[in-house]
């Protein structure tokens, strides 16, 4: 079921959205070669214990697409991984590409957030193109996050993107609601026909998660962990990820970045 938030509400899940944002901002400048992933988990462990009201919503989660419940804190897909990581012992090199998802409750309310990043100096101009294409599509996907257009004109513009720079899109992940829960209705695909679906209202709040792969839209399970997903054909992916909530006065970027944050188009606040 679709819900929409009051303005009250909304107000209500900016602290959520800022922790989440910060946290990801921090990691994004600690994180360097020689990063373990189980560190980068810890820190998040520590974060969400330190702050009043905060609770992990990934810790025990258990979906139908996962094998068991997720026993971590932030999900850490490295290259050729693309979502759902599963933290593990490894230690980040020169030239990984880092993408970090992270969800958390703070007072009842889901802030839902993931950035995706070169790790150290050696940067490969297709794993930057890859990034970028995921940051320009969600900075066209929140521009259509307005009042009177379709949830159709949202997917579409985020396709468009990814269609332009030369990847295909996968259907079986997207965007979704979000509230009291992490993963609610309505589904937000990241392609799409213009004009059409569910029509978008003011106070309606979901994660637009734009996440593509460089030579391929198929992807497998992890069959060691049971939940992370990577490309078939091994090459890299990148993953960008914003809550935002739906207004007559524009989209509102509930886990902003500030500075960090390149993917806020010109009608957001």
């Amino acid at each position: 079921m679709i819900e929409l938030k009051t303005p009250d509400e909304i107000k209500a899940m900016r602290p959520a959205g800022k922790f989440v944002g910060d946290i990801l901002k921090n990691l994004r400048e600690s994180t360097h070669p020689g990063t373990n992933l189980l560190e980068i988990d810890d820190y998040v462990r520590r974060r969400i214990e330190e702050r009043k009201g905060a609770v992990s919503c990934y810790v025990d989660y258990a979906p139908d697409f996962g094998t068991g419940p997720f026993a971590h804190y932030i999900c850490a897909s490295v290259n050729d991984a693309v979502l759902h990581g599963v933290p593990y012992d490894y230690t980040l090199k020169n030239g990984d590409l880092l993408s970090l998802d992270l969800a958390i409750t703070v007072d009842g309310w889901v802030g839902d957030s993931a950035i995706s990043f070169i790790v150290g100096e050696q940067k490969d101009p297709e794993d930057l193109r890859l990034i970028k294409t995921t940051v320009d599509a969600l900075r066209a996907g929140i521009s259509q996050a307005v009042p009177g257009n379709r949830l159709g004109d949202v997917s579409a513009a985020i396709g468009d993107v990814a269609h332009e720079q030369g990847y295909t899109v996968n259907l079986e992940f997207g965007g979704h609601g979000v509230g009291h829960i992490m993963h609610g209705d309505p589904h937000v695909a990241n392609d799409g026909k213009a004009h059409h679906g569910y029509k978008l209202r003011s106070g309606l709040v979901i994660a637009i998660e734009p996440w593509f792969l460089r030579t391929t839209d198929e992807i497998v399970q992890d069959q060691r962990d049971g939940w992370t997903l990577r490309s078939a054909d091994g090459s890299r992916g990148a993953h960008t990820e914003h809550t935002i909530a739906i207004t007559d006065d524009g989209p509102i970027i509930l886990t902003r970045r500030d500075e960090d944050d390149a993917a806020i188009p010109d009608n957001a606040r």
